[in-house]
């Protein structure tokens, strides 16, 4: 009886994801409305479902009375006639023909985010005011560069979506408290410790969640949202990374007109150009990844299938060569480094990957493909533990290197994981949609590692 259950939610499912794949190509309907539909679709579902019909009588019942959408819901009955499509949603009176397409905001929206990105570029120079410069401190900037930049990219989706006032009451409380508590640790009495580090680069992975909370409206439920934000992220830094280089053009040709008239432009480049530039940038991007969407949505599938084999191919070329000729991988601190910065990147890559593709398409040698540089992945990944668990048993702990296993742990985690709900998957006994929850239910793993490294680690190091 439960396994009749369980076939029945996950028929269920596996409809609401066509519907919701369908409705996601429409270049009328906005993310956020995508989001409020599905919910509103849930909601008739759940109320048909306590009156006696069934999850497919429901679900057809419900997307018949999504009168907002009429004209993509006759289409996507056309694409799907063998689900009794034609007779339940079809047929009968009360269609007009048209959708109503959704209110373009589209101006509106580029000005509130250009607002805010000059309140970002405001914000990072107030603590000038108090003497606090750039060239005066080797602690304070980088250590809250993301307090001025993911709030304020917090704070244009909870604008945008919108987010209720317990959201943005409850968003303001962690971006406080995460403030507040990295500026009362004492690095600046030990400018170069690990700790410090350390806490620098993964605190804004850890914040980075909250900025996803915003971006899904506070309806965090569901894996497709948090596969949205995880899409989202993958495309803000290829805008980000175009408008760093043209930065740089820009940064080069102010040296070069102002050096024409004999001025050193140094001091407006370094303070000024560069922090207001950076984190208008970041608000920016975060516009056009959302404002270009329908075109940028097509780049994802793109660079998957084009790095993804790349990849792969690396991998299994270097697991070759150490078995050719019986070289292990040097325990040296850089190397260990580079180690550990590529296999994040291949799994930015396929979580990145997962986000592309369609969750209901057949196994396709792009499957084979990524299940390829998941297994290589897993293995060289392997590889790195043994390698740092033989710099640890050779010159003790030290946060970096507790902080390099546990990365490596958690990734092997993820990794694993994904090997064998992937090898089930391509042999029938999965569906994709299996995947892409223990991908986003992951996010959970990653975002609580990187705080407990950021807030425990200095404590637990005693700020060395």
């Amino acid at each position: 009886m439960h396994g009749k259950r369980d076939d029945m939610a996950g028929s269920l499912e596996q409809q609401i994801d066509a519907w919701r794949a369908h409705l996601r190509r429409s270049q009328t309907i906005a993310a956020s409305d995508a989001a409020e539909l599905e919910d509103h679709l849930r909601e008739q579902i759940a109320s048909l479902n306590a009156d006696g019909l069934s999850d497919d009588e429901a679900f057809l019942v419900a997307v018949k009375r999504m009168g907002a959408i009429d004209a993509l819901t006759r289409e996507f009955a056309r694409e799907h006639s063998e689900r009794l499509w034609k007779q339940l949603v079809l047929s009968g009176d009360g269609w007009d023909g048209g959708a109503e397409p959704a209110a373009a905001h589209g101006s509106r929206k580029m000005w509130v985010a250009l607002a805010l990105a000059v309140a970002a570029a405001v914000a990072i120079k107030v603590p000038a005011l108090f003497g606090i410069g750039f060239e005066d401190s080797d602690v304070f900037y980088p250590l809250n560069i993301a307090f001025f930049t993911l709030p304020f990219i917090a704070a244009y989706f909870a604008w945008e979506r919108p987010l209720p006032r317990s959201g943005w009451m409850g968003l303001a409380a962690v971006f406080a408290v995460a403030a507040a508590v990295v500026n009362a640790f004492p690095f600046t009495s030990t400018p170069t410790a690990d700790t410090q580090t350390l806490t620098i680069l993964h605190l804004p992975i850890a914040l980075w969640l909250a900025v996803g909370v915003a971006y899904v409206g506070g309806r965090w439920r569901g894996s497709e949202r948090r596969m949205d934000f995880v899409r989202f992220t993958g495309e803000l830094f290829i805008y980000f990374v175009l408008i760093a280089l043209g930065g740089g053009v820009l940064i080069g040709m102010t040296f070069a007109l102002f050096q024409a008239i004999g001025i050193d432009a140094e001091r407006l480049v370094g303070e000024w150009i560069v922090p207001c530039g950076f984190v208008g940038a970041a608000l920016v991007a975060s516009w056009l990844v959302e404002a270009k969407q329908s075109v940028i949505e097509n780049m994802a599938p793109v660079l998957t299938r084009i790095f993804s084999p790349l990849f792969a191919l690396l991998f299994l070329a270097f697991m070759v060569t150490m078995v050719a000729t019986g070289r292990g991988i040097d325990p040296e601190r850089e190397i260990l480094i580079v180690f550990d910065l590529l296999l994040v990147v291949v799994f930015a890559l396929l979580l990145y990957s997962f986000s592309a593709r369609d969750p209901l398409a057949r196994p396709g040698l792009n499957d084979w493909v990524q299940l390829t540089l998941v297994g290589t992945a897993l293995v060289v990944d392997l590889l790195a533990l043994w390698a740092v668990g033989s710099r640890i048993s050779d010159f003790g702990f030290t946060p970096n290197r507790v902080a390099a296993l546990g990365e490596n742990v958690v990734l092997l985690g993820n990794l694993a994981g994904s090997a064998f709900l992937y090898a089930r998957f391509l042999r029938g006994e999965v569906a994709f949609s299996r995947l892409l929850h223990w991908q986003t239910t992951y996010l959970y793993v990653l975002a609580g590692w990187a705080a407990v490294v950021a807030f425990v680690f200095p404590l637990l190091f005693g700020f060395r």
